[in-house]
């Protein structure tokens, strides 16, 4: 795991044909059921994990509490994750061109929202799969992320800088490509 994933962006599994997974709609909201007594004082905040089989056979994939991991800030403190709230994926076979989503409810410092890293490790038909790490932050729509248009407070997260990153390697992309349509063969 060299460069996280961004917020929005789908993760294939080289393991499990077919198979993907995204952490995605990440954003400010109060739970359903009411606020846990140990979240005063801090800002909640909701995202999802979806699942998704491409593949051509039914994939029994797991995701609950402890296979999921949120980080905030620069520091990486964890955030408080408000199960109660929240709804996994436990036991269930995702068919051929079906998904699976579960949706989290954690709480944080709203200082602290600008950046929040998205760990989890998804458990295929008993087998674990390698972690994976997806960035992102309150305030950064997913849909800018990629376009190199920035929004909120997140202008300097770990989302920013592999945008930066992305959009770098093809500016150099169209460059050398631009290079070798002007040289003559």
């Amino acid at each position: 795991m060299h460069e996280p994933n961004v917020v929005g962006d789908w993760h294939e599994y080289d393991e499990h044909a077919g198979l993907r997974v995204r952490v995605h709609r990440l954003l400010a909201a109060e739970p359903p059921r009411g606020r846990d007594d140990a979240a005063e004082g801090l800002t909640y905040f909701t995202l999802r994990v979806t699942v998704e089989n491409r593949g051509r056979r039914h994939f029994g994939v797991h995701l609950e509490d402890g296979q999921i991991d949120v980080r905030l800030g620069p520091d990486g403190e964890g955030a408080f994750i408000d199960w109660r709230n929240s709804q996994f994926i436990e036991g269930f076979d995702v068919y051929p061109l079906r998904r699976a989503t579960a949706v989290l409810y954690a709480a944080g410092p709203e200082s602290s929202l600008t950046q929040v890293d998205v760990q989890i490790q998804l458990r295929v038909e008993e087998e674990w799969t390698g972690r994976r790490l997806w960035a992102g932050g309150i305030g950064l729509p997913e849909d800018s992320v990629g376009s190199g248009a920035h929004h909120g407070t997140g202008r300097d997260g770990v989302a920013l800088q592999a945008s930066n990153f992305l959009k770098d390697q093809r500016t150099q992309q169209d460059l050398k490509d631009q290079k070798g349509q002007t040289e003559p063969t």
